[in-house]
């Protein structure tokens, strides 16, 4: 992209009170960027309010430095001569804009990408959930997220901790799996910072593998910091861009749910998993799942409620993950394993359910503990983890 269109897009963006829908329709009625800039105040004033007018008159401050950190970064990785890799930037205008982003009232103008652009137009699912997953919905996002990654379907979601981070992990080790030669499959980040901005700050490793392998994507300008208002935001994205939206594990109070609520209103899909009636990051599950959200046990639930076309190597995956989950699900040997079910439980019932004593019970909680098979939580509470 050439300096003056680039700081042409930009000072649109950069103005104060004019946002994406005015920008939008300045658009629609001059053509380009450069030719808004290129009109005048008193084309401004025919089309705009007169605080907007005034807006547009004045350059904003900012300009030639934001311009010039974007330029670098561009210049920093360029692409692959197949236009694979590398530090990207979308305008509305440009024909590799995802056009399922068009669903949104106000889509972004300009969008900065890292990594594969062609997952842009690859079937896609989100994964979205809770930052502080149970274990057990920590492993089911990545297990449902490798699944569908290696049944060819990318998976998008916000990079946060907990749910987001496990199924982004999950759908990179589906990719790797499904191999180069089987494109698309991976996973696409949507941040809500600048890309050159990490956040969380321990997801730089991750955030570098995704950018290697999938495919990062934000609205934001370089420099941009985790500011609250921007993560409604960044969800609003991440259900625009996916064909469906699977809820993890949600409180009743969680951003997934507002996520699944935009997924709906773009007319998307909304599925969830079910949980125990006792852990309050199941409950956004079960209310959406009461509201009409499709309950799904699998990844192949998921593939056949989005008429999600899987190739062979996808079909497998995906009936190899069922057929884990109807293994995890079998009644296990281990007397402790048995008393306990799928709920969080205290040492104390588990105690009442076996008749074992506390020091004898301890001892084999810490031995399954070990071996990976039960979870400590919070509150002196135990859980089965999905490979027990």
């Amino acid at each position: 992209m050439e300096r003056e269109e680039l700081r042409a897009w930009l000072r649109l963006v950069l103005t104060p009170h004019v946002g994406p829908v005015t920008a939008r329709a300045l658009l629609r009625s001059l053509g380009s960027p450069q030719a808004v800039w290129e009109a005048g105040p008193q084309a401004w004033a025919r089309l705009v309010s007169a605080r907007e007018a005034a807006a547009l008159a004045q350059i904003p401050s900012e300009l030639e430095a934001q311009c010039a950190a974007t330029l670098a970064w561009l210049a920093a990785a360029p692409a692959a001569p197949d236009g694979e890799g590398g530090h990207h930037l979308l305008t509305l205008a440009d024909p590799r804009y995802p056009s399922r982003l068009l669903d949104v009232a106000n889509p972004p103008l300009l969008l900065f990408a890292q990594g594969r652009l062609s997952l842009l137009q690859a079937p896609s699912v989100a994964v979205v959930g809770s930052r502080h997953p149970t274990a057990q919905g920590a492993d089911n996002a990545h297990a449902f997220a490798r699944a569908l990654s290696e049944a060819g379907v990318t998976v998008i979601s916000g990079l946060a901790r907990g749910v987001d981070a496990a199924a982004h992990e999950g759908a990179l080790v589906g990719a790797a799996l499904r191999g180069a030669t089987l494109a698309p499959g991976s996973t696409i980040a949507v941040v809500g910072t600048g890309l050159d901005q990490v956040y969380p700050k321990g997801h730089g490793p991750l955030l570098r593998r995704i950018a290697e392998h999938g495919l990062v994507l934000g609205e934001f300008l370089l420099g941009t910091g985790p500011l609250p208002s921007n993560f409604p935001k960044r969800n609003r994205l991440v259900a625009a861009l996916s064909q469906g939206t699977l809820v993890v594990e949600a409180a009743v109070q969680s951003g997934s749910l507002i996520t699944a609520r935009l997924a709906l209103e773009m007319g998307r899909e909304v599925l969830a998993i079910p949980g125990s009636i006792h852990s309050p990051q199941s409950r956004g599950c079960h209310a959406l799942i009461r509201q009409g959200a499709k309950l799904v046990e699998t990844a192949h639930d998921v593939l056949e409620e989005l008429h999600l076309q899987a190739d062979g190597a996808g079909v497998m995956a995906a009936q190899s993950e069922l057929a884990l989950n109807e293994e995890a699900g079998a009644t296990p040997t281990d007397p402790v394993l048995a008393a306990m079910g799928y709920d969080p439980v205290s040492q104390e019932a588990l105690s009442a359910r076996t008749g074992w004593g506390p020091a004898e019970l301890g001892a084999r909680l810490l031995e399954l503990e070990l071996m990976g098979q039960v979870a400590r939580l919070p509150g002196q509470l135990f859980q089965r983890v999905a490979a027990a």
